[in-house]
């Protein structure tokens, strides 16, 4: 097929390491074309999140409905909501254009735990956002809070939360288990037909700002041609091979973010 086309739903991280600028970045190195619609502008850098502006819901829809109404969409990533107003504006503007492989990372707290997301929308991403997402991708703080029930332990509980997500809609769902101690980072992929674990090794580095954003986007880029169990093993192994560049970069002085450009950096 000719160069997918992948639109990224997300805020603005001003030091490049989450969001769109996370998104735009990953799409580039996995050979996609990348587009953005803003939900919100934060203002952040790699020590923390001081604030956020949300952008009113109507004008979230136009940017979305405007990139569909001029190009072909081969996939979406949906990130930073930030409210319910917004969360159902996406929903409605999804679901009238029929967007094909949705992909929904639920953030709700940023790396060093500042929250962006109201209190109100979390029912809006369960109820209106999960249902249209071809693949969901919460970790186990998100996935607490979309169930309503306390953080997995280990991969049985693991497990036991996927197929609770995977019953409020959603085509799969990958269990991000980062939160876990362990030489592993194990997460828990499952469609209601397979389930599966996946583990990778654990490095050992601070800079992991943007993983979440780097790991859906990466799904979502590679979605459109290849199946999906086999996009999200090679998603997986494109984040890791980011984190391990990682400490390359010289980027602020808390979490820094991924070296998305790993495979392609030259030396000057």
């Amino acid at each position: 097929m000719s160069i997918p086309n992948i639109l990224s739903i997300a805020g603005v991280d001003p030091s490049g390491g989450a969001g769109v600028a996370a998104d735009l970045k990953t799409f580039a190195a996995l050979g996609a074309y990348g587009m953005a619609a803003v939900t919100a502008v934060t203002v952040q850098n790699t020590r923390g999140v001081r604030g956020f502006e949300l952008l009113a819901p109507a004008f979230v829809a136009d940017q979305i409905d405007a990139v569909f109404a001029d190009v072909r969409v081969d996939a979406v990533k949906i990130g930073m909501v930030g409210s319910a107003a917004i969360a159902s504006a996406i929903a409605g503007v999804l679901g009238q254009r029929e967007a094909r492989h949705i992909v929904l990372d639920p953030v709700m707290v940023a790396k060093g735990g500042d929250p962006l997301l109201d209190p109100d929308a979390v029912a809006a991403i369960r109820d209106r956002l999960v249902p249209l997402a071809e693949v969901i991708t919460p970790n186990l703080p998100e996935a607490a809070v979309l169930l309503g029930t306390e953080e997995a332990s280990d991969r049985t509980g693991m497990g036991a939360m996927a197929r609770g997500l995977l019953a409020l809609g959603p085509a799969s769902v990958l269990l991000k288990g980062g939160h876990l101690d362990g030489p592993e980072a194990t997460d828990v992929y499952d469609d209601g037909e397979a389930s599966e674990i996946l583990t990778a090794t654990r490095i050992a580095t601070k800079n992991t700002h943007g993983t979440g954003c780097t790991l859906s986007s990466a799904i979502a880029a590679l979605l459109p041609r290849h199946p999906r169990r086999e996009a999200i093993r090679q998603a997986k192994a494109y984040v890791t091979g980011a984190i391990r560049g990682a400490d390359r970069l010289d980027v602020g002085s808390g979490h820094g973010p991924l070296d998305h450009g790993f495979g392609d950096r030259r030396e000057t």
